[in-house]
């Protein structure tokens, strides 16, 4: 019986060990300078175990994918703790509101209207429409307005990496750890969440914030938008 776990329990900790090691060099480039994000890291770690245990990549993606995307849903909502430790007194509410709400219309509306204007099929314009959010919330999305999950899970997770690999980069002259969280949770959201916590416990919980706010509001709109338009004939080719 316990046989049937150890596949998942092997999987589990290859990810947690590239992870340690991910974080630990992180903070020894950190030192000097040298600013990796930490989800490269952690990738390359991944593959150098994978290659290191003679394990078929296939295989163990096969195994943690599904305990990882359980686990993923659970880390969505365990996000109501940070931001339930955030001092919101003192702030511009209305300002932060607008720009999250301007950060949730580009971050879907503009992917849409790049991939409309390139000509790509009504799946591919569907699929990036859940660009802007995690994982879970863009899955959930994606069934609600029937585009491919398998290509709309694609487009999360690479526009996240992208999201992530350049925003410390991006942000080394900009000296809020508010603005560098906020912006990191609205573009890159999990990934860029990751990286926030790297950069400050602050930009953390903000990154937090904004994925969080995000992916809510995304979730209100983004399915009524597509609904609306796929009623009454649209750019979008319905």
């Amino acid at each position: 019986m316990l046989t049937n776990y150890l596949p998942i329990f092997s999987a589990f900790l290859l990810t947690l060990v590239a992870h340690i090691i991910a974080r630990v060099l992180t903070r020894i480039l950190a030192k000097r300078m040298i600013a990796i994000p930490m989800i490269i890291i952690a990738m390359l770690a991944v593959i150098a175990l994978l290659f290191l245990f003679q394990w078929d990549y296939q295989d163990y993606y096969r195994i943690a994918q599904p305990v990882f995307d359980h686990l993923l849903g659970y880390v969505v909502v365990l996000l109501a703790v940070p931001l339930a430790s955030m001092n919101l007194s003192g702030l511009p509410l209305k300002r932060l509101s607008l720009i999250i709400l301007m950060g949730t219309l580009i971050g879907a509306l503009l992917p849409m209207g790049l991939a409309i204007a390139l000509s790509l099929s009504q799946d591919t314009i569907l699929s990036f429409a859940t660009r802007s959010v995690t994982t879970p919330i863009g899955l959930s999305i994606a069934n609600i307005i029937n585009a491919p999950l398998a290509m709309a899970n694609l487009i999360i997770i690479v526009s996240g990496l992208l999201g992530a690999g350049v925003g410390r980069l991006l942000f080394r002259n900009i000296k809020d750890d508010r603005a560098k969280g906020l912006a990191m949770g609205i573009s890159a959201h999990a990934f860029g969440t990751v990286e926030a916590w790297q950069i400050s416990h602050t930009a953390g919980r903000y990154s937090a914030f904004g994925l969080a706010v995000n992916g809510l509001i995304t979730a209100i709109w983004l399915p009524i938008f597509i609904q609306f338009y796929s009623h009454h004939g649209s750019f979008i080719g319905f």
